[in-house]
């Protein structure tokens, strides 16, 4: 029994193999069309967002003249820090000063989706960036951060100073959506949804085609059968014209 029941599920599998191959077309068409959705989604109902990024230096306090006890507590502030400081430049105190000062109309949870820090492994170089869909408001929020955020770092951990590497940048190009890593989901969806769609078909079709067809859901041998005169089909369909 067992083995007629794989045998049973691999014909199955092959028909269905075969039958996807000789849908390939349609497959592929909803696949394409897929595409298009997505391409015209992501240029015209997707706003553009741009990137802005800047960048601050943290100072340490440094009471030895030892170097080599200097560049122990360097090393430790750059490894036990550098997460503190992370977390101090998206900190409420910081996103409520920048709301202040630029007259944002959002709340600071909003803001704080916009902003992002991050820094080198063993470093003390912060690098803030802003997202947003105008490159000038990216900017200006990224400028204010971060000085704000030099502000904050300065009176909770009493770090020597903290100085600018760079100003924020105006940017040119959009950083989002992106417009390929979107069409190629697209295509993908696509074309699984014709595929499901198809298999689907397949599998709720009880009608019979086939000899095969009878023998296997009747259980009866077929004893003969007729072939179609497609020439008299044809005949027949044009005289109903």
């Amino acid at each position: 029994m067992e083995t007629t029941k794989n045998d049973e599920i691999e014909i199955d599998l092959r028909e269905i193999f075969v039958l996807l191959l000789s849908k390939l077309a349609v497959i592929v068409l909803f696949a394409f069309f897929g595409a298009l959705i997505a391409f015209t989604y992501t240029k015209f109902m997707i706003p553009k967002t741009y990137a802005s990024k800047t960048q601050i230096y943290v100072m340490n306090n440094t009471s030895s003249n030892d170097t080599k006890q200097v560049s122990v507590g360097e090393l430790q502030a750059s490894n036990y820090l550098t997460k503190d400081y992370l977390i101090l430049c998206k900190s409420r105190p910081v996103l409520e000063e920048v709301i202040q000062e630029l007259k944002l109309e959002m709340s600071a949870g909003e803001l704080s989706g916009m902003i992002s820090a991050s820094t080198p492994a063993d470093t003390r170089i912060i690098t803030i960036t802003v997202t947003n869909t105008d490159p000038w408001m990216a900017k200006s929020i990224a400028d204010a951060v971060r000085e704000a955020a030099k502000v904050q770092i300065v009176e909770v951990t009493g770090v020597e100073s903290v100085n600018d590497v760079e100003q924020a940048n105006l940017p040119v190009n959009p950083v989002g959506p992106n417009m390929k890593l979107n069409v190629i989901i697209g295509f993908m969806l696509g074309a699984i949804l014709a595929i499901a769609i198809i298999i689907i078909r397949f599998m709720i079709d009880d009608t019979i085609k086939t000899p095969d067809d009878v023998e296997r859901y009747i259980g009866i041998s077929v004893l003969g059968s007729i072939p179609l005169n497609e020439t008299e089909t044809k005949k027949k369909k044009k005289r109903r014209k």
